[in-house]
């Protein structure tokens, strides 16, 4: 690995998986350089393999080739690496000065290996401290009693001669430099490790924001396909909502893309500051010049200035498209009930297809409600049942599911509301908060219809839709698409189409969802029923 003062480490020449120079660089079909032990390591025991840095999936196994061109490429850079390192000559030699390969302590001097020879056969050399061979001698020497540093004071966080432990820090701690300067090196390691680990996590981040950018970019195309049904069959005055429509989504899309580029951007600037600081330490960890190791242990010791990406998110879902798809659908609700009412019977007459046979559950009935025997009505008692406490129960709102809850296809079920004066019928995602207070909105997981105050039916969407309805409905038809994202409301009776929550995103099982409400001193005792489907 290049020093710190040496030439900046090439990216391109490093391999993605290990964080180092390549070693034995093999290139895959999507063009990413790996060293060949990396990724086979990586494909060990997976049915698929796939590019560790694109994510691009291979049919089969590729045969991995050494890429000739990119191993010469790093030879030439380890070779310019080790040019410019610097040199220590021995202090013995004449004119022409052999280079040191040890540096005595005790001489002070820096020998060859001819000159080194007479400290290994020399009973008072053998003595001598000798270390790799160092340009900066006088570093390495007490400057006050001109003996080798041979050891470190704990308690002034400094390193000291034999001569110092006999004088001021005489009643120090003090270890054996050798000592200190491994428990250096396993302190480097574990921060290595660390910083090893946040350039992953935000390499991780970066994958993570392109997946997020990359969903919301069809999330984007699915809502604009809904938004072109919607205006298929309406007038030409209608195509400049539409037109208004597509570019706020385009802006949005174009906002969300250009927040994750500049996150992206950030990412990239710590993970290029986090491998220089890798650099350094793997350089610093298997260094024998242990004063040079204590010296820069501590500022390569301190966690790196980061981020906290943990909670950053780019947002994928499409809530703020679908309110905007919404309130359009709201501006051209009376065109578009119109058209729908010219095929609405032989829509209901398709929906009715798709009939199923579905139940009361009664561990999800508030306590308050009464369920028949046979799990086909529910009402209002005005007085709280006995009943065992269950985490499926809704324990404020007087609320019950069916059994039979629905995760893909088309299903459909009618109930009659006749007599009533309030009630909400639809679907709701399974997970669901049951206690307290509850708030029926498509973004809270309801998608559903009530009457209020006798005549007054609505649509809860957010806000509420108003819905104007010619004919009171006795018997109710819930149509349900899941794939479609799609929930549909009929007046069986009229055989006429009251209401359709349209581009929805179903991604857990859907419950059909009965509310009788209150029975207001039996002003609305008639309970909900579920019926045969004819």
């Amino acid at each position: 690995m290049a020093s710190s003062s040496g030439p900046p480490l090439n990216e391109e020449l490093q391999c993605s998986i290990c964080l180092e120079v390549f070693t034995d660089p093999v290139t895959t079909q999507c063009g990413h350089h790996f060293c060949r032990t990396c990724l086979s390591e990586c494909w060990t025991n997976t049915q698929t393999c796939f590019c560790p840095l694109c994510k691009e999936t291979f049919t089969k196994i590729p045969d991995l080739k050494i890429n000739t061109t990119v191993r010469e490429t790093v030879q030439h850079f380890k070779e310019k690496l080790n040019l410019g390192e610097s040199e220590v000559f021995c202090d013995v030699c004449g004119e022409r000065k052999q280079k040191a390969v040890k540096t005595c302590l005790t001489c002070p001097s820096s020998y060859c290996d001819s000159h080194l020879e007479p400290h290994f056969s020399v009973p008072r050399l053998k003595k001598h401290k000798l270390i790799n061979a160092v340009e900066n001698l006088e570093d390495y020497i007490c400057q006050k009693h001109e003996r080798p540093l041979e050891l470190f004071c704990r308690d002034d966080q400094m390193c000291v001669c034999l001569f110092c432990t006999e004088g001021e820090h005489r009643t120090h701690n003090t270890v054996p430099i050798e000592e200190e300067s491994r428990e250096k090196k396993n302190q480097l390691v574990q921060t290595q490790t660390h910083v090893h680990e946040m350039i992953q996590d935000r390499m991780k981040k970066i994958e993570e924001i392109k997946h997020s950018v990359e969903l919301r970019k069809r999330n984007t195309e699915k809502a604009r396909s809904s938004s072109v049904e919607i205006f298929t069959d309406l007038i030409r005055s209608i195509e400049r909502c539409q037109s208004d429509l597509l570019k706020m989504m385009e802006e949005q899309q174009k906002a969300a893309e250009k927040q994750a580029e500049d996150l992206i951007k950030d990412l990239h600037q710590e993970i290029t500051e986090l491998k220089r600081r890798n650099t350094e330490l793997e350089q610093l960890s298997h260094t024998e010049d242990h004063l040079h190791l204590i010296q820069m242990s501590s500022s390569l010791n301190t966690r790196p200035h980061t981020k906290n990406w943990t909670e950053i998110r780019i947002d994928s879902d499409v809530n703020s498209l679908q309110r905007a798809l919404i309130q359009l659908k709201k501006t051209l609700n009376g065109t578009l009930n119109e058209k729908l009412s010219q095929t609405v019977s032989t829509g209901l007459k398709f929906v009715q297809k798709f009939a199923v046979d579905v139940t009361l559950d009664p561990d999800t009935a508030n306590p308050y409600l009464i369920l028949s025997d046979d799990g086909k009505q529910v009402s209002d008692g005005d007085i709280e049942q006995d009943v065992p406490e269950n985490p499926k129960r809704f324990n404020v709102g007087l609320c019950v599911l069916t059994k039979q809850g629905f995760s893909s296809g088309r299903f459909y079920y009618e109930v009659q509301v006749k007599g009533k004066i309030r009630w909400s019928l639809g679907v709701i995602k399974e997970v669901i908060n049951r206690n307290g207070k509850i708030t029926v909105r498509p973004e809270d997981g309801y998608w559903t219809m009530a009457l209020r105050n006798e005549n007054q039916y609505v649509a809860c969407e957010r806000p509420f839709v108003s819905l104007s309805l010619s004919v009171k409905p006795e018997k109710v038809g819930v149509f349900v698409d899941y794939e479609e994202g799609l929930v549909s409301f009929y007046d069986v009776e009229s055989r006429s189409h009251i209401y359709s929550f349209t581009g929805q995103t179903f991604t857990e099982k859907l419950y059909p969802f009965f509310s009788p409400c209150d029975n207001d001193e039996g002003k609305n005792s008639n309970p909900l029923i579920i019926t045969t489907v004819r």
